[in-house]
């Protein structure tokens, strides 16, 4: 296998903390509008599961890749082994994709909220999001 050069590490982990923070943000800020909305609709309850799972995701890969940033910074004072990369790297790209599913689990429900119609149009986007971005990670 290929090593990956720390420049490489170093770019991939700030772009994917900015997509983390963003994202987090976002779901936070829904997590946050749902915890006011005093609706006891199923579909609400399940969006709100969705957020904070997100906004969760969202967080860990945050600081999962902070780590790798700091580790692939020209002047880290602690020796970095190629075992030292596992665990943030495993951690930042799992809860990434995580946070992904869950925001596009959220597309897919906030229609049902509405109407049966507004459901289904809402699900076929989330779904098409979802295939599209995993289509673009895959290839």
């Amino acid at each position: 296998m290929k090593q990956i050069p720390l420049v490489y590490w170093n770019e991939l982990a700030r772009q994917v903390i900015l997509m983390s923070s963003l994202l987090g943000g976002f779901s936070i800020a829904i997590t946050a509008n749902l915890l006011v909305y005093k609706s006891k609709h199923r579909y609400t309850r399940l969006i709100l599961k969705a957020s904070t799972s997100a906004a969760s995701c969202f967080l860990i890969s945050l600081f999962s890749m902070t780590k790798i940033l700091m580790m692939s910074t020209k002047g880290y004072p602690i020796e970095v082994e190629d075992s030292d990369w596992f665990y943030p790297r495993t951690m930042g790209t799992l809860t990434m994709f995580l946070g992904i599913i869950s925001l596009t689990f959220i597309i897919g429900l906030s229609g049902w909220t509405k109407s049966k119609n507004t459901g289904i149009f809402t699900s076929i986007i989330g779904t098409i999001t979802l295939l599209v971005i995993l289509s673009m990670l895959i290839s």
